[in-house]
Parts: C-alpha cells; structure tokens; sequence
C-alpha cells in the first residue's frame, strides 16, 4: 500500500487548503457589480418601453 498523500491544492498558489481563504471578498464584489448591472439594464429596458410607449400614442 502506498503511504504517499497527494498534495492540497488551492486556487492561489503558494496557498494550502487548511489555511484562510483569500478569494472570498472578490468573489462578493464580483457578484455585487453583477447585481447592479442588471438593474442598470433592467432599468434601461424599462425605460426604452415607456419611450417607445410615449411615441406609439
């Protein structure tokens, strides 16, 4: 039987799993600006139906 344990690997290098997450801020920004995009489109469709409402009658 091999004794050999594979190493852990992390999505930073020189990182380890057991130690703290670095990533996990950027990600909650990252899913923030993404949040206030959509509603920045939404809003904007929104705002192309009234105008297209305001010039139709």
């Amino acid at each position: 039987m091999a004794t050999h344990r594979a190493p852990e690997y992390s999505d930073r290098p020189g990182r380890t799993m057991g130690s703290r997450p670095t990533g996990r801020p950027v990600g909650r920004s990252v899913v923030a600006v993404l949040v206030l995009a959509v509603g920045a489109g939404a809003a904007w469709v929104a705002g192309m139906v009234c105008t297209l409402a305001g010039w139709s009658g």
